[in-house]
C-alpha cells in the first residue's frame, strides 16, 4: 500500500513543483513585460519578427480553416437553431459561443500547433548549443532580448487572430441568416449589436491574452529544462506541449467559471 502511495504520489507532487516554478517564472516575466526598460532597439525588432511570424505567416491558412470550419459550424448552429424554434436567442448564441468562446479556443489550438513547439524546440537548441551562455556573456539580458517579445507576441497573435476568426464567423452567418432565417443586413446586424455585453468582450479578451501568455511561457520554461544533449530536445518539446494544451483547458475551464459567477 505504502508503495503504491509512493507511486502515485511523487509525480503528483512532482506536477505540483513544476506549477509552481512554472508560476514564480511568469510572476518575472510578467515583471519584464510591463517594464519600459524591456523594449530596447533589438527588443522591438525580434518583437516585430515575431508577430510576421506567427500572425501574418499564419495568415492564408487561417483565413482558410476560419471560413470553412466556421461556416460549416454556423450553419448546422443555424440549422438547430430553426428546428428548435429559438431563434429569437440567434444572436446571443453567436455572440456568447461564436465570439467569446469558440474563436479564442480555435485560433490558440492553432497557433499552439504551429508557434508553441517551434518556441520550445528553438529554446532547447539554444539551451544545447549554450547559445543562452553566451548571451549572458556578453551582458545581453536572455529575459528582455528573447523571452519578453515572444511572450507579447503571442498574447498580441491570439488577440488579434481571434477577433480576425470571429469577424470572418459571423460574415459567414450573415449569409446563412439570410438564407435560413430570411434575415436582411440591417436586421442581422441589430441582433448581433443587440446581444453584445461589454463584460463577455472583457473576458474573451483577457482569455486571448492568457492563453498567449501561457502558450509561449511554457514552450520557453520547458526549452530551458533541456541538458546540453542532442535527445533533451525532442523530450523538452514533447513535455511542454503537454503542460500547453493542459494550461489551454485549465484557462477555458476557469474563464467559462467566470462568466457564470
Amino acid at each position: 500500500m505504502a508503495q503504491i502511495l509512493k507511486t502515485l504520489g511523487n509525480p503528483f507532487v512532482k506536477n505540483v513543483l513544476s506549477a509552481q516554478e512554472t508560476l514564480a517564472f511568469a510572476g518575472v516575466v510578467i515583471s519584464k513585460v510591463f517594464s519600459r526598460r524591456s523594449y530596447n532597439s533589438a527588443t522591438k525588432m525580434v518583437l516585430v519578427n515575431q508577430i510576421y511570424f506567427t500572425a501574418v505567416e499564419i495568415l492564408p491558412l487561417f483565413i482558410t480553416v476560419s471560413i470553412i470550419f466556421g461556416s460549416l459550424l454556423i450553419g448546422i448552429v443555424f440549422a438547430v437553431i430553426k428546428d428548435l424554434g429559438l431563434a429569437e436567442y440567434l444572436g446571443s448564441i453567436l455572440m456568447g459561443f461564436v465570439v467569446t468562446e469558440l474563436a479564442p479556443f480555435i485560433t490558440v489550438l492553432l497557433i499552439a500547433l504551429r508557434s508553441s513547439s517551434a518556441i520550445d524546440a528553438e529554446i532547447a537548441v539554444m539551451k544545447v548549443n549554450q547559445e543562452l551562455n553566451t548571451l549572458s556573456l556578453f551582458n545581453i539580458d536572455v529575459l528582455d532580448y528573447l523571452f519578453v517579445p515572444r511572450i507579447v507576441n503571442g498574447m498580441v497573435s491570439v488577440v488579434l487572430l481571434s477577433c480576425l476568426f470571429s469577424i470572418l464567423v459571423l460574415g459567414s452567418g450573415m449569409l446563412f441568416s439570410f438564407f435560413i432565417f430570411g434575415m436582411g443586413l440591417d436586421t442581422y446586424g441589430n441582433t448581433l449589436l443587440n446581444s453584445t455585453k461589454f463584460s463577455d468582450i472583457v473576458i474573451m479578451l483577457l482569455k486571448c491574452m492568457t492563453f498567449g501568455f501561457f502558450i509561449t511561457l511554457i514552450p520557453i520554461r520547458f526549452g530551458l529544462r533541456a541538458s546540453h544533449e542532442l535527445t533533451s530536445i525532442p523530450v523538452a518539446v514533447l513535455n511542454g506541449m503537454v503542460k500547453v494544451f493542459i494550461a489551454i483547458v485549465i484557462v477555458e475551464v476557469l474563464s467559462l467559471i467566470l462568466r457564470f459567477i
